[in-house]
């Protein structure tokens, strides 16, 4: 099955993609293998998968000599993915079940590598999870397929329109970059919009910042991102008076300040 057309696996266990779960598939193994590949050799490594739906980045994954703990709420996709457990014994470890109810670390340890084309509609969420776990985290990197304008908040500077709480919440202590631009040509079905895989790798913790508070300042700030900071800060009066004290002009805008402002300011409240 490995090196069968994905077409061919889908249409023999009768698959397609559900749009209420956000699936879309990608079929060509030879772009598979290259996003299998982004987070450099994974031989002998743990790689921890969300959504492998039949099983094409899955394969990639385990043809590289890798052991992946796969999280797949759908029932369908379970005879294909039982079938890759033949091809690889041992190898691959199925957890049927909701990737937002689960325990990470416990399933695939400390050191695991997250690498997943993930579900359009818990993308984000996921994501949010794992920037504010304990730090530092339980897993080595994150290779994420995002929609494009996703991908691009996690990235963007200060000064852009793609900058906001994403942007923040993932640059504070993790280097982030795209690593892949990928057409809607190459998904079945094509989604409505163009995608990108963001690779992310964790740096050492700014010290006396409180995740939580990072956070609600962040939610904060975007919330009303048209407004000034004395505006859409006022629901905190403890970050108006860091700014006070930081020397940072309250009639600034949100996306003008760098992540490394936002970071005193939530080291101040915390």
């Amino acid at each position: 099955m490995s090196g069968e057309p994905l077409r061919n696996i889908i249409a023999r266990h009768g698959l397609h993609a559900s749009k209420a779960l956000g699936q879309n598939f990608i079929l060509d193994r030879q772009l598979l293998a290259r996003i299998s590949a982004i987070p450099g050799s994974i031989e002998g490594e743990t790689i921890y998968e969300v959504g492998p739906g039949p099983g094409g980045l899955t394969s990639a994954l385990l043809a590289g000599g890798a052991r992946v703990v796969a999280v797949e709420r759908d029932r369908r996709f379970v005879p294909a993915l039982a079938e890759l457990q033949q091809i690889f014994p041992g190898k691959l470890e199925l957890v049927e079940a909701d990737a937002l109810r689960v325990d990470e670390q416990e399933l695939a340890g400390s050191g695991a590598r997250v690498v997943s084309n993930l579900p359009y509609n818990v993308g984000t969420a996921l994501l949010l999870r794992w920037l504010t776990t304990e730090w530092p985290p339980w897993w080595r990197s994150l290779t994420l397929m995002f929609q494009k304008e996703v991908a691009e908040r996690i990235v963007a500077a200060p000064n852009t329109s793609s900058y906001g709480r994403l942007s923040v919440l993932a640059q504070w202590r993790c280097d982030c970059r795209i690593a892949m631009r990928l057409s809607r040509s190459a998904f079945v079905p094509p989604p409505k919009v163009a995608s990108a895989v963001v690779h992310i790798t964790p740096r050492e913790s700014a010290a006396g910042v409180d995740p939580k508070r990072l956070e609600q300042l962040t939610e904060a700030a975007f919330g009303q991102r048209r407004k000034m900071l004395r505006s859409s800060l006022k629901s905190l009066p403890a970050a108006l008076q860091a700014l006070s004290d930081l020397g940072i002009d309250p009639e600034r805008r949100a996306e003008t300040l760098s992540v490394a402002e936002f970071v005193e300011i939530a080291r101040k409240l915390s």
